[in-house]
């Protein structure tokens, strides 16, 4: 790899990608990577995420012409060559049908390598984009990519098996979810001991249909009966809490107003308020039907905060097959009793290893980029041998 155009997603104060960029660059400078950060424009100033659920969609639209036309013009002037790697931190990147319109048509030595990273779409059943009815188009857009570029790069095991049976042709490599754990810990100077922190559970995850809000809910009930001194939070860095679903917005409402759950929306968060909360909770919980990976795992684990995830799709990869991070998927009676045992004996618990795994993401990706990393491709028959093993 001669250099590498980095693809970047806009910021959002709220999102992970706020930090996604500075992760990256932390790496690629450490490794002496020659590479440039190719940008798009942010269409407000504000960079708040208005329409849609994960990013904004006519932010992410104008953001990725802008950055899509920025790269046209650095091929135009013969600044990409055959030797140079084009990675895409999202595969839905508006405007991309231009890379093989164009590369179909130049000499060869001006045709870089394309990687993209796949973070669901509409391989995922669950995803917002099969929520929103976008299939009808989002496929055809996803099989366009597949068609022309060098790999795609997953976070799990589980998703190279939806891409396969959804059709996908292109070299697939299992890298992991990016991510940064020193920038993290930077961001939170003191982090209390587990068993000195606030009683509280914490909820990271959208307040959307897929998230399962309501499953969260009911547990807050449940456990109140037991356990009233326990807080059930939920953590957003929007200015009040948003739902595809008004239901889960006037559930939340009415738990905060009485006596069966001790409940609580935490509202207009900054990424480093978030982190202080998170850092002084006890156990972070997620019930999602949509999630692969999810970069939260890795902000509670960098703090030592307990995390408790159902076992499903991607969850017994990140957790290394440990029982003791995972419940009985949409069971309540489960997810409860591993809870109170959580909150019984806190420092019988380990944590920082899944955090460790996801922060060798990026290298694992630059490796994959300089030819170095084919024990993460997933692209023989057997590639399901993978599933069952541990990572870490």
């Amino acid at each position: 790899m001669r250099k590498l155009f980095y693809m970047s997603l806009e910021n959002y104060p709220s999102r992970y990608t706020h930090q996604l960029q500075d992760w990256n660059e932390r790496v690629f400078k450490l490794r002496g990577i020659d590479y440039e950060v190719v940008a798009g424009e942010l269409l407000t100033a504000d960079r708040n995420i208005v329409t849609g659920s994960v990013l904004d969609a006519h932010g992410r639209s104008y953001y990725s012409m802008m950055q899509m036309a920025n790269l046209i013009k650095l091929m135009k002037e013969g600044k990409v060559t055959s030797k140079d790697v084009i990675f895409f931190e999202d595969m839905f990147t508006p405007g991309m049908e231009s890379l093989p319109y164009i590369m179909d048509q130049v000499p060869k030595k001006f045709r870089p390598q394309v990687y993209v990273r796949c973070l669901a779409q509409s391989i995922d059943p669950d995803d917002f984009v099969n929520r929103e009815g976008m299939l009808r188009w989002i496929r055809p857009f996803e099989q366009m990519v597949d068609s022309f570029v060098t790999g795609i790069l997953v976070a799990s095991e589980e998703m190279v098996a939806n891409l396969r049976i959804a059709g996908f042709k292109a070299p697939i490599y299992v890298t992991g979810l990016p991510y940064g754990k020193q920038e993290v810990l930077e961001r939170v100077p003191f982090v209390k001991s587990i068993d000195a922190r606030e009683r509280r559970v914490a909820f990271a995850a959208r307040w959307d249909d897929e998230k399962q809000p309501e499953f969260y809910m009911q547990l807050a009930q449940k456990f109140h009966k037991t356990r009233p001194d326990v807080e059930f939070a939920v953590l957003t860095g929007h200015p009040t809490l948003k739902s595809n679903n008004k239901s889960h917005l006037e559930f939340a409402e009415f738990l905060e107003k009485s006596d069966t759950a001790n409940f609580k929306v935490y509202t207009g968060l900054a990424k480093n308020d978030y982190y202080e909360l998170l850092a002084d909770s006890t156990v972070l919980f997620n019930c999602a039907l949509q999630d692969w990976v999810s970069n939260t795992v890795s902000e509670a684990d960098t703090f030592g905060t307990l995390t408790l995830y159902p076992a499903y799709r991607s969850f017994p990869e990140v957790f290394a097959n440990n029982e003791q991070n995972m419940y009985i998927p949409w069971s309540i009676d489960d997810a409860a009793a591993r809870l109170e045992k959580m909150f019984v004996s806190p420092t019988k618990y380990t944590t920082g290893a899944v955090s460790d795994w996801q922060n060798g993401t990026i290298d694992r990706t630059l490796d994959v980029f300089e030819g170095k990393g084919e024990q993460w491709a997933r692209n023989t028959s057997d590639y399901r041998k993978h599933v069952a093993k541990p990572k870490y």
